[in-house]
């Protein structure tokens, strides 16, 4: 058998729970400082090493929590747990940041700089939400003295805001919508195709007591719009977007191999983080040269799966992000991954049934991995995340099995964006315009507005440009009929901006 490196980077624990609001009744989850310390010690507890682990911890990091801040989370977590650790830290935001934590940790290791590492992450925003519509106000402990500003890694873009391009379950919407009309698919078949793929889904997260939605659903139930499941923004009904007011929490324990044995983890506890990398697409939805796909997806998994020495077909287990339909769809294809692969998708049921608890959904993920890893010692696994409006990626390649690794090529990026340059987009634009993607966002009882993504046809070099509509009529017919590629006329207007005073956004008309 070949020696393994001794710095190798290891899973040893995990441990992931969910809070159901029928067990817990109007009391609620507990605040998010009890879930990390509940989790750790149930971390520890599944490496086998149990609370010596926490005399041997150089590193707490915690994944930012939206439900309450605490004046510093590290320190209350780590005077818990007894543990003294030299690295502290608290994330930013994003659907990446488990992942990207853990591949810190693992970089430190092959370094030399690191032994033993936890990542944990909870949310109480159910709870949260539960005490709002009584009229109370969620309360934690440890507050700040003062309240840190929301930790944006991009500032809100003007030209987004003035034509409400900041929800993400209608951008991501835009970015499938261009996918369709770049495979040509009709628009009743590609629901329908949304639905085929996620109604299994339904049936992982049926069998999980992790899930937050526990029930299987047809792909009649996810596709047809109805008042239970309204559409939300075209194509997308509210049975296939992520949940995020959950009641969850997780945590990982990594070590190197070396430190693994002095601690006495049993070798089939232990599950090797084989590849990983981390790569970004443009900010803005508009800048994206190609909506249809993602190459840093490609160029990220493909990076991992260099590392590893393996390919996507070697992958018995994958967990690809859910949070919408759209981020499906791309880690598919950029894995090559056809319709017709039998392999699930995920291992946790995904975002829109097993839940999205904010930035810490793939610390569930990499839980579940784990443990399908050591039922199915030998095989690899795959975590994918993913942030912002379809810009941030991250994957992470796992087996029980050690092997070579090394930090992932640092050109990886150079290269994306080499050959990818964003789009120019304009904020504004009087002339005609040819549809590149688009969506209709609709409210409880009708479809309201739409928000399209033009290519300019003023000799701007491939500049593109946002736009509004909402003349009904045309409305209807998006949703009716393939939108992308028409030509409209776009007029300036000052419109009253959600952030407060005025702007200027596009209106288009055909």
């Amino acid at each position: 058998m070949e020696k393994v490196d001794p710095r190798s980077p290891c899973i040893i624990g995990v441990a992931r729970h969910t809070w159901h609001p029928q067990d817990v009744g109007e009391a609620g989850a507990p605040e998010p400082l009890d879930m990390w310390e509940q989790m750790a010690r149930a971390a520890a507890d599944d490496s086998g090493a149990g609370s010596k682990v926490f005399d041997a911890l150089q590193s707490v990091q915690i994944v930012y929590c939206q439900t309450w801040q605490y004046d510093d989370p590290v320190a209350q977590l780590s005077e818990r747990l007894g543990a003294d650790p030299s690295h502290r830290f608290y994330s930013g935001i994003g659907g990446t940041t488990p992942q990207v934590l853990v591949n810190m940790a693992a970089q430190a290791m092959l370094d030399g700089e690191l032994d033993v590492a936890l990542v944990t992450g909870a949310e109480a925003l159910a709870t949260q939400k539960a005490a709002r519509k009584r009229g109370d106000k969620y309360r934690g402990s440890f507050p700040p003295a003062e309240r840190a500003p929301y930790p944006w890694e991009w500032p809100p873009d003007p030209r987004e805001i003035a034509h409400e391009a900041s929800q993400a379950w209608l951008t991501f919407a835009v970015f499938d919508n261009a996918r369709r009309a770049h495979l040509g698919v009709s628009l009743d078949d590609y629901r329908r195709d949304i639905g085929t793929m996620m109604a299994p889904m339904t049936d992982i997260a049926a069998a999980s007591p992790h899930a937050w939605y526990p029930i299987a659903r047809s792909v009649e139930e996810i596709v047809e719009a109805r008042p239970e499941n309204r559409m939300v923004g075209y194509p997308y009904t509210k049975y296939m977007v992520s949940v995020m007011d959950v009641d969850m929490a997780s945590a990982t324990l990594i070590t190197t191999h070396a430190k693994a044995d002095e601690l006495g983890v049993p070798a089939d506890q232990r599950v090797y983080l084989r590849g990983w990398c981390y790569a970004n697409d443009s900010v803005l939805v508009a800048e994206h040269d190609d909506l249809w796909r993602s190459p840093a997806m490609a160029a990220a998994s493909g990076e991992a799966m260099r590392i590893a020495g393996i390919t996507a077909d070697d992958v018995a287990h994958l967990d690809l992000y859910s949070c919408f339909p759209s981020s499906v769809h791309f880690g598919r294809d950029a894995l090559g991954i056809s319709a017709s692969d039998s392999r699930p998708l995920t291992v946790t049921g995904g975002l829109p049934y097993h839940g999205g608890p904010a930035s810490n959904y793939l610390g569930h993920s990499i839980g579940a991995m784990a443990d399908a890893l050591r039922a199915d010692s030998g095989s690899y696994g795959m975590v994918s995340g993913v942030g912002m409006f379809m810009t941030k990626h991250v994957y992470g390649l796992y087996s029980t099995t050690p092997g070579p690794v090394a930090p992932p090529d640092t050109g990886v990026q150079t290269a994306i964006d080499a050959a990818h340059p964003a789009r120019p987009v304009l904020a504004e634009h009087e002339g005609k315009a040819t549809v590149a993607a688009y969506s209709v966002v609709h409210g409880r009882e009708a479809a309201e507005w739409a928000l399209l993504v033009c290519d300019v046809e003023n000799g701007n070099g491939g500049a593109r440009t946002y736009a509004k509509v909402t003349d009904p009529d045309l409305l209807a017919s998006a949703e009716e009929r393939e939108l992308v590629g028409a030509t409209v006329q776009l007029a300036p207007t000052t419109v009253t901006l959600m952030t407060g005073g005025e702007g200027r956004a596009n209106f288009a008309t055909i």
